[in-house]
């Protein structure tokens, strides 16, 4: 391994990083995104059919690119999705700090590092939001693979990690992609409500739970607001069913653990102000919800809990009526 190859590892680990993982920069194959968006699977996010080419080519991105430097960042605390039977679920990745702000802080620190050895480089920093596959090149950079649920797995983290990367023009040893290791297991696909995950490792975005109470301007109706359940922010389901999980460790990045405010019972939620909502939740994941989608998201949660408890009201009366009569 190369001194620099090396000295950025260590860096990494050091700034918390939980994986790093190098990929000689190259163009993507087109045909799984382009697929993708000719079904129509990403929904209204209209921004991921703007210029698709960008997002398969680093080099229209960041002109003279040579190496795509992946990291993860483990954001698993130990706690239930919810304290009480009336409040909502929210996804785990929003329960503290906005990741983007932690993942660009610790990617600021590792390519300043990296300028310090090396200081006729360039980089740039890319955090979710920027137009790269970040999960193709995290495979392609060894950290893990994508699961039929699309997320990436690691097989010491399992699918609970945040991905960033670094693009540089340095050209550094790249890593062995990750293999595959899903196997014949179908329990995501089996496990999804609302049937989103449409053939191993496709995921229509309108049918997912995460998209239809984030990013979806429309409010669900009918069979897909009961499908939602509990979930007023994102969904965790094909996570939690995942074996690759029961290798899960708590994060050592305190910005990920749950704030108080989360803890809040469905129907404050329905009751709260905007001001309230912009206190409570400034600088955390839920302010990309917005206060007046929050709010709905609360409201149809709330009906299906009550939905439930009078279908479990019913079928604990036939229960007693069934055992008690004759």
């Amino acid at each position: 391994m190369g001194f620099l190859k090396q000295k950025i590892k260590e860096k990494a680990f050091e700034i918390g990083f939980s994986h790093i993982g190098f990929s000689r920069a190259e163009k993507l194959p087109a045909a799984p995104l382009l697929n993708w968006l000719s079904q129509g699977y990403h929904g209204t996010m209209q921004y991921m059919d703007r210029d698709p080419e960008i997002r398969l080519d680093p080099f229209k991105f960041f002109p003279g690119c040579k190496t795509v430097i992946s990291l993860s960042l483990n954001y698993y605390t130990p706690y239930p999705t919810k304290a009480h039977q009336d409040q909502g679920r929210i996804s785990r990745y929003a329960w503290g700090r906005d990741y983007h702000k932690v993942m660009r802080k610790k990617l600021k620190a590792l390519s300043n590092y990296l300028l310090d050895l090396a200081g006729d480089a360039k980089v740039k920093i890319c955090v979710d939001s920027s137009p790269v596959l970040e999960k193709a090149w995290a495979q392609k950079a060894g950290i893990g693979w994508q699961g039929k649920h699309s997320n990436l797995i690691s097989k010491d983290l399992g699918s609970w990690i945040f991905l960033g990367e670094i693009l540089t023009d340095l050209e550094i040893e790249p890593d062995k992609p990750h293999a595959d290791f899903c196997g014949t297991c179908n329990k995501c696909i089996e496990a999804c409500p609302t049937e989103a995950i449409v053939s191993p490792y496709i995921v229509d975005s309108a049918k997912c739970i995460s998209y239809i109470t984030i990013e979806s301007k429309e409010l669900p109706d009918g069979e897909t607001a009961e499908e939602t359940g509990d979930w007023i922010f994102g969904c965790d389901i094909c996570q939690e069913v995942c074996p690759w999980n029961k290798f899960q460790k708590t994060t050592d990045e305190s910005d990920f653990f749950p704030k108080l405010e989360n803890q809040i019972l469905l129907e404050s939620w329905i009751n709260m102000s905007e001001e309230e909502f912009v206190e409570r939740f400034s600088g955390t994941p839920l302010m990309r919800g917005k206060h007046k989608k929050m709010i709905e998201n609360a409201k149809n949660a709330l009906n299906n809990l009550k939905r439930q408890k009078r279908v479990h009201a019913f079928n604990f009366r036939i229960f007693v009526y069934a055992n008690t009569s004759g």
